[in-house]
């Protein structure tokens, strides 16, 4: 277990590109890891192909009824969120990976690297949400949006009513991502015409939303996730959880016995309808 954490961090420390930075390889499968899964092909409702894998919870964890689908950031491919989908299997919680198009194994898409993002990932991810509402019937079906991600979930959220909504390291704020990269790395990133459209996104989300942020993180401040829970109206159920940690670094820094305990464990709180 402990040369597999270690394999985790180093994924970890190479965090998200903030600028698009695909692989085609994956650098493992679920069952690398032992876990039981099935490998999907799903086409979009523009005809594209994307690979996926339902991940089943450990056979000795309890049984939570409830399905994550994870929108991961926007360097590698879904492999890269595997330590995560051990760790809610641990706990009792199906998930599903997917690759973005021009991601992994997923249909080849033509992609500027100086990009942000592009808005035809969230297409993917609202395929990827059918599917395992269609796969899953029985479970409250949410999504786990990580850095970029957290732009795909946080608007297919707010049109597509999933049961739940956890961003970790959300972009809340587009054209400060854009500025924090010149000034700090001088690395030019552009975002699509659609990000003009996004400040209104959060707004929109109706669902139970948990917003992970880190203390120390510097290219999504913790100000940014804190500023959409105080914007919660009458209705909206939102919380933040600060950790003491740099981007995407909860997962690690709420490791205990296991990797990511705590982070699932807090998760659940939020989940049953407590405080994270």
């Amino acid at each position: 277990m402990v040369r597999l954490l270690l394999c985790c961090l180093a994924l970890l420390a190479a965090g998200p590109a903030f600028a698009l930075k695909p692989s085609p390889t994956w650098w493992a499968k679920p069952d690398t890891l032992g876990l039981k899964y099935q490998q999907l092909e799903l086409t979009t409702p523009d005809h594209v192909q994307l690979v996926a894998w339902l991940i089943e919870p450990a056979a000795a964890a309890p049984a939570r009824h409830t399905t994550m689908v994870v929108a991961g950031g926007d360097a590698y491919n879904m492999s890269g969120s595997l330590y995560t989908a051990w760790a809610l299997a641990q706990a009792g919680y199906r998930s599903l990976l997917f690759d973005y198009r021009g991601f992994g194994h997923s249909q080849a898409f033509a992609i500027d690297q100086q990009r942000l993002y592009y808005p035809e990932f969230a297409t993917d991810l609202r395929t990827a949400l059918a599917a395992a509402r269609r796969l899953a019937p029985h479970d409250q079906v949410g999504l786990l949006g990580m850095s970029m991600g957290g732009i795909m979930a946080s608007e297919v959220a707010a049109s597509d009513q999933p049961a739940f909504l956890i961003t970790d390291g959300y972009p809340g704020n587009l054209p400060g991502i854009v500025a924090y990269q010149q000034a700090a790395n001088h690395k030019t990133v552009t975002l699509p015409a659609a990000a003009a459209a996004y400040p209104r996104v959060a707004a929109q989300v109706a669902c139970p939303w948990l917003l992970i942020a880190g203390t120390q993180d510097k290219k999504v401040p913790l100000a940014d996730s804190a500023a959409v829970v105080r914007a919660a109206r009458r209705g909206q159920r939102r919380q933040l959880l600060a950790v003491d940690c740099d981007h995407l670094g909860a997962q690690e820094k709420l490791t205990e016995k296991d990797f990511a305990e705590g982070y699932v464990r807090a998760i659940g709180r939020f989940l049953a309808g407590g405080r994270a």
